[in-house]
């Protein structure tokens, strides 16, 4: 929801897709960069306390944004900032929540629990995009950002009820240099894992970041309306879902290489959608897309949790998000200009597309 509502907003607020690049950049940038870090911290302590405690500050930095779009006093740089310390907090959050569900079960039930959590990740994709168009479209963007504090604090109220397993035998502590060291000689001994990273970096790099770049401005000069942007998110999540129920019961010979042929219906969409095709065409291809991720997710999750050793699974997945991501600020950045028009409510906003880039993917957008 979250990414939609900055670019609806900062769309609204400078009429320049330039600045919201430059906004989705603050909020991943810092991510990447703090994702090894994050890791090496989560294999450290226990996870529940280190997703508490960036739910914690990622909530109060939104509140504040909130209160700032109420008074009519945000200003770009606001979200910058508010960008730069909640993409720091996300870093500490993404390891430790990959490493605490394999914890959360016994080990015959990872795969069912990776579907579940999948599940409730896409369901927030087909609500999220909604309720934010309609929150920014229809209140306004500071509503949609209290409703992200919200969940915030909704997530802190069940993560306080957990109560994870020991699993596997402890990592030998070590400085942190050591402890990255040992996080980066299991990605590479691992080529199923690295091969898997290096060709979803370069799908970011290419097809996510013009993507929420410039999706409303597309679906305005292909579509005539903004809302189509959001459209996508929810089309895509509910095959999304989809897929993840399916998955939680398929357990192929050869997942990894079964997930990759599948993912391989996910640029359709994004091929329709570039090309303004008729309303159906979008939604099967979308769907068909999302079918495709949902299933990839759950395997590639449960590969994770099952072949990597559990005191090292937190700082693998921080290479995993890491190397995903690396490329992803420069994306945003990259994804400007040529001049077309956003209509959004009754305002219309001069807005950039870059020549070339309506045949770009859509997002993964896992958490």
């Amino acid at each position: 929801m979250v990414t939609l509502i900055i670019g609806l907003y900062v769309t609204q607020l400078t009429g320049s897709a330039s600045a919201v690049g430059l906004v989705l950049a603050a909020y991943f940038g810092p991510l990447v960069l703090f994702l090894l870090l994050g890791g090496v911290v989560a294999d450290r302590l226990p996870r529940r306390a280190v997703m508490i405690g960036s739910d914690a500050v990622r909530g109060v930095l939104h509140a504040i944004i909130a209160v700032l779009i109420a008074l009519d006093a945000a200003q770009v740089w606001h979200l910058v900032v508010a960008g730069l310390l909640f993409g720091i907090a996300a870093a500490f959050f993404r390891p430790a929540y990959t490493g605490l569900i394999p914890q959360c079960v016994p080990e015959e039930l990872i795969q069912p629990a990776q579907a579940l959590t999948g599940i409730s990740r896409e369901a927030s994709i087909i609500a999220g995009p909604a309720v934010g168009t309609a929150l920014v479209i229809g209140v306004g963007a500071a509503a949609a950002f209290a409703l992200d504090v919200v969940t915030f604090a909704i997530s802190i109220a069940f993560l306080l009820r957990v109560h994870p397993r020991e699993r596997g035998e402890p990592g030998r502590r070590s400085t942190i240099l050591v402890e990255l060291r040992e996080g980066w000689v299991a990605v590479r001994e691992r080529a199923w894992v690295w091969a898997t990273i290096a060709a979803f970096s370069v799908t970011l790099l290419c097809g996510v970041a013009p993507y929420f770049t410039l999706g409303a401005s597309i679906a305005a000069d292909r579509y005539g309306d903004v809302a189509v942007y959001g459209l996508m998110q929810i089309l895509s999540g509910a095959g999304m879902v989809a897929g993840s129920v399916w998955g939680s019961r398929w357990c192929p010979r050869f997942p990894l290489r079964t997930a990759m042929s599948w993912t391989l219906l996910w640029p359709l969409g994004l091929v329709a959608f570039a090309l303004g095709a008729p309303v159906g065409l979008l939604v099967a291809t979308v769907m068909a897309g999302g079918v495709g991720l949902g299933l990839f997710g759950v395997w590639w999750e449960t590969a994770l949790a099952q072949r990597i050793p559990p005191h090292l699974l937190s700082r693998v997945s921080a290479y995993d998000y890491m190397g995903s991501l690396a490329l992803l600020p420069i994306g945003y950045l990259a994804s400007g200009p040529s001049p077309v028009v956003v209509t959004a409510g009754d305002a219309s906003y001069s807005t950039v597309v870059e020549p070339g880039v309506h045949a770009h993917l859509l997002a993964l957008t896992a958490d």
